[in-house]
């Protein structure tokens, strides 16, 4: 039996300043996260993992696309709605 549930992570109206911080910090723990798996799996068992490489340039990219979007709001000074929804399935 499947389970789904969902959890709301960021729900709100954002300046393109606090929308920086916010974002940024969650990308950097991912990104921090995979660099520590990989770094780990290379000390302990001498190979690298390319998930957390591919995963580590896809935020990398995505963290510069957002970047570029809130330099643009921000001269704009407009307000973004962010959300942000967890979804975890547990498979039987």
């Amino acid at each position: 039996m499947e389970k789904e549930q969902n959890y709301k992570l960021i729900d709100g109206v954002f300046t393109s300043e606090d929308a920086d911080q916010v974002l940024t910090a969650l990308l950097n723990y991912k990104i921090d996260y995979h660099n520590r798996e990989d770094f780990s799996n290379h000390i302990r068992f001498n190979h690298e993992i390319e998930h957390s490489k591919v995963r580590i340039q896809e935020l990398t990219a995505t963290k510069e696309e957002i970047k570029k979007l809130l330099s643009e709001t921000k001269l704009q000074q407009k307000k973004l709605y962010i959300n942000g929804t967890i979804s975890i399935r547990i498979e039987a």
